[in-house]
């Protein structure tokens, strides 16, 4: 048959790495009007159609793009409610017209069209825009596409050698999200704009006050953390611990119980041991364990243990781990897939990695009988294999310490999971003092297996326990009634953000960390390490949320919907809607129809009931007088406060004494953190921003002025501080020092009890 191929990728390094796997050296051709496209053209002998020419192009990103029709998109030029009915158009964006030309002009020699998009929703939707693009000039076009999940010379000839159809159901999904949220984001968020920024405008930076349908429900779980930290109330409880020594080793036995909240019953029981003086083994088990290694790489769980292992957020991460991709050294790094598909060749992906200097012995070692089946877990989108290493490559031809610190933990996850379990043995003992039962236990970890390649798991032996005998006596060393609170949560991570918007259906796990950036990006939430209000910090991120962001779930709960918007609800049963357009159950135009009238009746209720979000927003923007106090474990970095309002919460933690490091340990030794507040107020253009003393080569752009400034300018901005600090007994006094990054700030004042109160930002 023969003829011309035109195959097109989704990004200009799929294309120029598919195109060589297929055609060796090729000849790369520009394309008019834009740099970065490239069209590849050689000769491959494809199954289904015999020897062909092929040209091979790509487009970057999505070429289409959807708005209201002209006489909507003024934000005067109808009410926002209309927008849920207002006429959409669909266009190329003005930045890729010479793409969609480029497919065009390739377009009418072929004879058929060879889609190379990714395999996933978003994919298959970017693959029907250019399908509507290459008809245009050529109706007859038969289209495919090619269904692929890394670029490793072997999986792409595979790929080419059996095309399949374009997935109309998910591209009908994506297109319906894509409507839904155009709609829905622009109807309440002109709505709240126009009626809330006049209260609010002195302290943004943005003009826009934003509503997506995914960006409230995350905000919501900030904000819901904020408010169990915030109204948490310590409680006094009681227990008993027992110690006793033999054999020269302390053993601690801990109460079955746990903990009681009423003294005097824990005062009687433990009377009651005391008056027993004799303990005696009740329970004596020694029995093997194991750790299991860890489950195959999800798209989340990569989200999750980078924000909490690599030091970088989840949208980093992401980035990063689509550059690995797109290199052609990891597999496909959006899937929800935790199983490996048993016809997969795992030993040839490991003896890749056996010439690695730091993991290769460890990799050697599976190939010379240690290899174990990776565990099976309950997912499987039945697109793409879980996350793993398809090529090794050596830690000097990676871009920079990030690039090679996400692209070990894939290969270690890996690894581990072609590993055994660890293996160990556990030994419990309880006793019976009086009428209680203590217990204890013990751990000795045998074989460490999977844990020797994979340092983000721990499990390490405990103090070994002496031999007891089941029915044996004696009389403990000594016995103790201890007190101890309760302590507060801490505010959510990043992790832990994740984790609940996965288990509420908020956004995939393609757009997860695009949400939680978005929030950030409004300034709705703010991150600061964890421990940093009481000195420490640990580099997982922890989200606060803004005065803003609190007022505005606050506002939505307190209008008294059925299902608020701040809750996952009517998302996630939105994304469930996806799902059945993908599996057939039901249509797009259904779901638009469905959700739209869901969404439009909140709309309604809210824009009757404006008022009510108004009287929240406005005593918590509006402090009565000069700054409003905060608790220390609200301040945030000053670098974001160089040069911008800040929103930080203007209400007072009542509870102040939760966050004292003085107090840090209770009897219990459980931690009770307390701190004394202080005042801060929004240092607005007051001098933040501009070259550095300790480093003048770096420059901070002020992002209201973008001005230049220096030390001076921001020890101004300093004075402009302490001038507001009315809460304060003494005069705030601060200080800099150089610091690698630039400089660090330190500002501090007394409390008029003797303590200093601190907080530093870089």
């Amino acid at each position: 048959m023969g003829g011309r191929i035109l195959c097109v990728a989704e990004k200009p390094s799929i294309a120029r790495a598919v195109a060589q796997h297929l055609g060796g050296q090729v000849q790369a051709r520009n394309v008019p009007g834009i740099q970065w496209v490239k069209n590849y053209e050689f000769n491959y002998t494809f199954p289904p159609w015999g020897a062909c020419t092929v040209i091979f192009t790509s487009v970057a990103g999505h070429l289409h793009t959807i708005d209201f029709d002209t006489r909507y998109r003024s934000w005067n030029s109808c009410q926002p409610g209309q927008l849920f009915d207002a006429p959409v158009v669909t266009s190329i964006d003005d930045d890729k017209k010479a793409i969609a030309r480029n497919i065009e002009t390739q377009a009418r020699g072929a004879r058929t069209l060879f889609i190379w998009t990714d395999c996933d929703r978003e994919g298959e939707h970017i693959g029907t825009e250019i399908r509507d693009v290459a008809l245009k000039s050529n109706p007859r076009l038969e289209v495919c596409r090619a269904r692929f999940s890394n670029i490793e010379r072997a999986h792409v000839v595979n790929a080419a050698r059996n095309p399949v159809p374009l997935d109309e159901r998910q591209a009908n999904a994506v297109a319906a999200r894509i409507e839904l949220d155009l709609r829905i984001g622009a109807a309440f968020t002109r709505m709240q704009t126009l009626q809330l920024r006049p209260m609010v405008e002195q302290m943004l930076e943005s003009k826009v006050i934003s509503y997506g349908s995914c960006q409230f429900p995350t905000l919501g779980f900030v904000v819901d953390r904020y408010f169990r930290v915030k109204n948490f109330v310590p409680e006094q409880f009681w227990h008993i611990r027992v110690m006793h020594r033999k054999d020269d080793i302390d053993v601690t036995f801990n109460w079955k119980r746990g903990h009681l909240f009423d003294r005097m019953a824990v005062t009687i029981i433990f009377e009651r041991c005391i008056m027993a003086r004799t303990a005696k083994v009740v329970k004596m088990q020694k029995k093997p364990t194991s750790k299991w290694k860890p489950l195959p790489l999800t798209t989340v769980e990569l989200q999750k243990m980078g924000s909490r292992f690599l030091r970088m957020d989840s949208q980093r991460v992401m980035k990063i781990a689509e550059e690995l991709y797109t290199k052609g050294w990891i597999s496909y790094p959006r899937t929800e897939t935790d199983q490996f598909d048993r016809g997969m060749d795992l030993r040839k992906l490991v003896e890749k990695q056996c010439p690695d200097g730091q993991w290769g012995p460890y990799a050697q070692g599976l190939m010379n009988g240690g290899f174990n089946q990776p565990r099976q877990g309950r997912n499987n989108d039945k697109a793409h294999p879980p996350i793993h290493p398809v090529n090794h490559v050596a830690a000097s031809h990676l871009r920079d310490d990030e690039e090679r610190r996400v692209y070990e933990f894939i290969v270690r996850r890996f690894l581990a999971c072609c590993s055994e379990d660890a293996r160990g043995e556990a030994t419990d003992v309880e006793i019976q003092y009086g009428t209680e039962i203590f217990r204890t236990h013990g751990l000795l970890v045998l074989q460490r297996n999977y844990l020797d390649v994979y340092p983000y798991d721990k499990w390490v032996s405990s103090q070994q326990l002496p031999n007891f005998t089941l029915g044996e006596t004696f009389e403990p060393t000594e016995a103790k009634m201890l007190d101890g609170k309760t302590t507060a949560p801490g505010f959510l991570t990043e992790p832990e953000l994740i984790a609940l918007m996965d288990a509420n259906g908020i956004g995939t796990d393609a757009t997860m960390a695009e949400h939680i950036a978005k929030i950030k990006e409004r300034a709705y939430v703010m991150t600061r390490p964890r421990g940093r209000a009481t000195g420490g910090g640990t580099g997982l991120q922890e989200f606060i949320p803004t005065t803003l962001g609190v007022a505005l779930i606050e506002g939505y709960d307190n209008v008294g919907f059925e299902t608020s918007l701040g809750k996952p609800f009517l998302r996630k049963e939105m994304e469930l809607l996806m799902k059945a357009i993908c599996a057939g159950t039901t249509t797009r135009n259904d779901v638009v129809h469905q959700s739209l009238e869901q969404y439009r009746e909140v709309f309604v209720r809210t824009t009757r009931q404006i008022n009510v979000l108004k009287e929240v927003i406005i005593p918590k923007i509006h402090s009565p007088s000069g700054p409003a106090r905060l608790n220390a474990s609200h301040l945030t970095n000053l670098e974001q406060l160089e040069g911008y309002t800040s929103l930080l919460l203007h209400d007072t933690l009542h509870d102040s004494s939760a966050l004292d490091p003085a107090a840090r340990v209770g009897r219990a030794g459980r931690s009770s953190e307390r701190a004394d507040p202080v005042a801060l107020c929004a240092i607005r253009g007051a001098g933040f921003g501009g070259p550095s003393v300790a480093n003048p080569a770096r420059h901070v752009l002020d992002r209201r002025t973008r001005a230049d400034a220096g030390t001076e300018h921001l020890r101004r901005g300093l004075r402009h501080f302490s001038a507001c600090v009315s809460s304060a007994r003494s005069p705030p006094q601060f200080g800099t020092e150089e610091t690698r990054e630039g400089f660090r700030v330190t500002f501090w004042c007394g409390d008029g009890a003797g303590h200093d109160v601190r907080s530093s930002g870089d």
